[in-house]
């Protein structure tokens, strides 16, 4: 894992094996992914997969569909659809599931079948009986489900892995572990650079899959070192990828994994700052910035994205003084007053009876 140092003699205009920058890329428009309260709303034709279970595809996936046994990774949100109460969300968590077929749990065979005629990629909305979900008695611990509850799934399968091409993660030794992230990790990487940003980004998040929160913990030394290498530039390639779609509140939720384990990590700071100032928290990604030069102080791009912030508020400053200005106006300029010649007619009679009073006294003395 790259220390301080190391970090401060890189610059972020270049780009290496593990880490992508994208500043000076050109955008690709992604399909956000539905984050609302309750299920998804969608038109495309229903297909029957058993008798209990049918899908709708809400983005296509590509390539082969997994087999059994095969170690699949995957995100969803989970609704009962009478009450449309969401009760599980993996993208939150912003960890993908692993779903072995074959070897699920009993309440997760209705998305296993689901799963396993699904592509790599592709995204559904799966209607699941309650025979093949929590059943006749629910579940009252967590995940909360009521008794005979028929189960909305919203999945997107990230792609999978069949057991032919190597072992199932829980028999592999720490080093081989890390070693199939970091190919997950590089075949991103490829996908990156012919601009096929989804695929980039399945790849990314199965290479994390690889090195969840339970592996991580157990880790210790080079090998936490050595995973930690692996996972944070997935994150922040994540992150990269991210940008580019416009999905900037994602991105800053990738970035700030790394922050978490990582606070002065330069290209996290700099991509949240990016996004930030993207949604307009301005202040925010300043806050990121002035941080990352901190430790980068000669990078460039860093210079402009603060140069740009400087440019943004001194434009809003014109705008508001602009808008004040409109408002109030200038000060009013006191109009000059108009000649009243009756009045001064009138006091000048009474001046001249007044000398000739004075004069004819005068002579009465």
């Amino acid at each position: 894992m790259a220390d301080v140092e190391e970090l401060q003699s890189k610059k972020l205009d270049q780009e290496d094996e593990n880490e992508i920058i994208t500043e000076n890329a050109a955008f690709v428009h992604g399909e956000p992914l539905q984050d609302g309260t309750g299920p998804p709303k969608v038109d495309s034709e229903e297909e029957v997969l058993h008798e209990k279970v049918t899908k709708q595809i809400m983005k296509e996936g590509h390539g082969q569909k997994p087999t059994k046994y095969s170690t699949c990774f995957l995100h969803y949100r989970a609704w009962t659809e009478s009450t449309q109460h969401k009760f599980e969300d993996t993208w939150s968590e912003q960890h993908p599931v692993e779903l072995v077929i074959g070897k699920e749990k009993k309440e997760m065979t209705g998305l296993a079948i689901g799963v396993s005629n699904m592509k790599s990629g592709e995204r559904a909305l799966l209607h699941v009986g309650w025979e093949l979900g929590y059943g006749e008695e629910g579940s009252f611990s967590f995940p909360n489900v009521p008794p005979m509850a028929d189960i909305l799934y919203e999945v997107e399968l990230i792609g999978f892995d069949e057991i032919k091409e190597g072992k199932a993660r829980s028999d592999m030794t720490v080093e081989e572990r890390i070693g199939a992230a970091d190919r997950r990790k590089m075949d991103g990487n490829v996908y990156f650079k012919e601009e096929k940003l989804e695929e980039a980004m399945q790849q990314y998040e199965m290479a994390i899959a690889y090195m969840g929160d339970d592996f991580m913990f157990q880790l210790f030394g080079k090998y936490h070192d050595m995973a930690m290498a692996v996972k944070n530039p997935c994150h922040l390639n994540m992150a990269a990828c991210l940008i580019k779609l416009k999905r900037y509140e994602e991105a800053i939720g990738q970035c700030s994994i790394v922050l978490a384990v990582d606070e002065n990590n330069v290209k996290a700071l700099f991509r949240r700052g990016k996004a930030r100032a993207e949604l307009g928290q301005t202040d925010a990604a300043r806050e990121d910035f002035i941080k990352a030069r901190k430790y980068a102080p000669e990078d460039k791009a860093i210079a402009r994205e603060l140069h740009l912030l400087a440019e943004h508020d001194k434009a809003v400053y014109q705008k508001q003084k602009e808008i004040y200005k409109g408002i109030f106006g200038p000060p009013p300029t006191p109009k000059p007053k108009k000649t009243n010649w009756l009045i001064l007619i009138w006091q000048w009679l009474v001046s001249l009876l007044y000398s000739l009073f004075k004069r004819e006294r005068h002579k009465a003395d």
